[in-house]
């Protein structure tokens, strides 16, 4: 059962366009939100060093995997991370083959103020909001994120 009765490409269509170019808004903001951290970090090593932190279990292999990358690509990543000081590597005792990855404290300060400057963007567009539109947009978005994405809730 989805959003409407209707059939495909009509009114769920509607809908989808709506929100697109509401999620465009929302993107804008919370991309701009990154922007005013130093050291500023591209979009593509913000989120590898955000599911770092949230996977310290991940290896390079998995981490490539994760962010549906090649594996030279995800070693580019960690070594720009590597040399800003944001993330450590090292081999794992118990196999020396496998590379840990560890945020930093640096790297831990960084994800934290990037946080923040998301939450003091978006708290200034949901003061201008009505408390039923900030709940009824906040319930969408878990419907949505529990729909598309099935596994734990987290937002980051």
């Amino acid at each position: 059962m989805g959003c409407s009765q209707a059939g495909p490409g009509d009114e769920r269509d509607q809908v989808a366009r709506r929100v697109a170019d509401a999620v465009e808004s929302l993107a804008s903001c919370w991309f701009a939100a990154a922007e005013d951290v130093t050291p500023h970090l591209p979009v593509r090593q913000l989120l590898a060093l955000r599911t770092i932190q949230r996977r310290p279990e991940l290896n390079l292999t998995a981490l490539a995997e994760d962010l549906d990358v090649g594996l030279p690509t995800a070693s580019r990543l960690c070594d720009r991370l590597e040399t800003a000081g944001l993330l450590e590597r090292s081999v794992q005792p118990h196999n020396r083959r496998e590379i840990r990855l560890v945020v930093t404290a640096r790297g831990r300060r960084l994800l934290a103020d990037v946080t923040e400057h998301r939450v003091r963007r978006m708290a200034a567009v949901f003061a201008t909001m009505t408390p039923g539109q900030c709940a009824a947009l906040e319930q969408g978005l878990f419907a949505f994120h529990a729909h598309a994405d099935p596994g734990p809730t987290t937002v980051g």
